[in-house]
């Protein structure tokens, strides 16, 4: 049978519609990103419920969820993070939507992956100012924790192995799949407007997608913060040489994931640019060398916002109470 006959036929059968519905776009340069699957959800529930229970911090008062919080695109929206004692922290905290998916955590890759990640806020002075061991006190005194310790690893033992644990499973369902241009990769075209897909031709054509690519749009790489012209930042990160003692990889950052961009201002790891058009602006400068009309930009922007997922959806966790031998939060005074 020729093409022109089958593709009457199937137009003749009402097959149209679905082929119109299948994945059209294999070659992009932007993958749909894929639900989450839950496999452990005894462990996941423990962690969401580590994951926002501030007695993990010293203060009592810092929870994760206070630099992530999961209401505002798993961030906190401030240049800087604010940690113990009213500290300003020395960079921007990325979101934690749909972290799993980053070749490394932190902005110089310094954690291997999200377990690895959760222990590092936690004994940061400038962050929740605890320690490993006191915050494994803390929970192993609350019977509540005691229990669904148990019931997930077989043993109410606590250490800090088993807090990271639970935290990062809670983590890795942080997803935020079904974006519309999700949608129009999958073949959708009526998920996107002219000036979006405008907006996304652009982003391919002038070079974005070299980094920006996958199903995290970044998270994939680590690049030079300035690769055509200098970029004069107001934090003192020094980026990844930081950890790899390198000077060839000084100024090099993790390419941040682009999902949900319009909700995790403001940009770039010291969050020096407050829109989404600024960072656009700065990207286009001091990365491609383009500088975009307003048109060009406002087109990209308009692309970029289309990232935005299905946020993460659940019942808040209630935290099991302390007990009389629960050492108390230092709040205040403690330096």
């Amino acid at each position: 049978m020729s093409v022109r006959r089958l593709a009457l036929a199937l137009s003749l059968c009402g097959a149209t519609a679905a082929i119109a519905a299948s994945p059209a776009r294999p070659q992009e340069p932007i993958t749909p990103l894929a639900p989450t699957k839950v496999s452990a959800p005894a462990l996941v529930e423990l962690g969401k419920k580590l994951f926002f229970d501030p007695r993990l911090s010293r203060s009592g008062f810092i929870s994760c969820n206070s630099c992530h919080n999961l209401a505002m695109g798993g961030t906190d929206n401030l240049k800087t993070s604010i940690g113990h004692n009213w500290q300003e922290g020395p960079i921007n905290a990325p979101t934690v939507l749909n972290s799993s998916l980053n070749l490394a955590q932190f902005w110089d890759g310094r954690a291997p992956d999200l377990k690895a990640q959760a222990g590092g806020p936690i004994a940061n002075p400038g962050e929740m100012a605890s320690t490993h061991v006191l915050a494994v006190e803390v929970i192993q005194s609350i019977p509540g924790y005691s229990a669904e310790f148990k019931q997930v690893f077989g043993s109410d033992k606590v250490d800090i192995d088993k807090i990271t644990r639970a935290i990062a499973a809670f983590e890795e369902t942080l997803v935020t799949p079904n974006s519309r241009f999700d949608q129009w990769l999958k073949g959708n075209k009526k998920a996107l407007n002219a000036d979006e897909v405008a907006g996304y031709t652009l982003f391919k054509d002038s070079g974005c997608v070299a980094c920006h690519n996958g199903p995290a749009v970044g998270g994939n790489s680590f690049q030079k913060m300035g690769v055509v012209a200098p970029y004069t930042a107001s934090s003192p990160a020094e980026g990844r040489s930081a950890v790899t003692g390198k000077d060839a990889d000084r100024f090099n950052f993790k390419v941040p994931t682009l999902r949900n961009v319009e909700l995790t201002y403001p940009y770039f790891h010291d969050g020096a640019a407050t829109t989404l058009k600024d960072a656009v602006d700065t990207m286009g400068r001091i990365q491609l060398g383009k500088h975009f009309t307003d048109a060009e930009n406002a087109r990209i922007v308009a692309f970029l916002k289309t990232l935005t997922g299905a946020q993460p959806n659940f019942k808040l966790p209630i935290l099991p109470p302390s007990s009389d031998a629960t050492p108390r939060p230092e709040p205040f005074g403690r330096k």
